[in-house]
């Protein structure tokens, strides 16, 4: 059974397809022979392809992210590794980094509302600031959790609030 990976390299916008036959075969383009590919030490691999060698540094490898930078020569690459589950469930809408829909911004603890950053009508995306709440002598900024469109405002400046009490609804 082969499986499929998809790279995009420094965000292009079509990933390269790479497949494998096994779980511990190499990843090729589609038609071409694998690559030889020789750890040389830390984070750094000797790689062959066709006639032309190349020196390969591993500059950082996110694994939250599914990114790896490297270093070819001269040139850095960013490139991000997808499976085809997570390359499906991002095509469909339904992956972990989709974009959060809010409803509702509650107060996170009791203080005094200092100021409002937004008014009804506005657009706000995620980590947006929307009110300064003043807590424990403490000026804490209120960020959106996601993207939304402010409804209303259900506080007014210099209004104690209580924790939970709603501060802004959303569309």
């Amino acid at each position: 059974m082969s499986s499929k990976l998809y790279a995009t390299i420094n965000s292009l916008a079509e990933p390269l397809l790479l497949e494998r036959t096994g779980s511990t075969a190499s990843w090729v383009l589609p038609g071409e022979e694998a690559p030889d590919l020789v750890c040389t030490g830390p984070g750094l691999y000797s790689l062959v392809r066709g006639k032309r060698s190349y020196q390969v540094l591993v500059l950082k490898h996110d694994v939250a992210t599914g990114t790896v930078r490297v270093r070819i020569g001269a040139h850095c690459h960013t490139i991000r590794l997808e499976g085809e589950r997570s390359r499906l469930f991002q095509t469909l809408g339904i992956d972990k980094t989709a974009r959060t829909v809010i409803r509702e911004m509650k107060a996170p603890m009791p203080g005094l509302v200092l100021k409002l950053l937004v008014k009804a009508g506005d657009a706000v995306q995620k980590d947006d600031p929307l009110l300064v709440l003043e807590a424990m002598k403490m000026e804490n900024v209120i960020k959106s959790t996601g993207n939304a469109v402010v409804k209303k405002i259900h506080v007014q400046e210099r209004a104690a609030v209580e924790k939970g009490q709603l501060l802004l609804s959303f569309e």
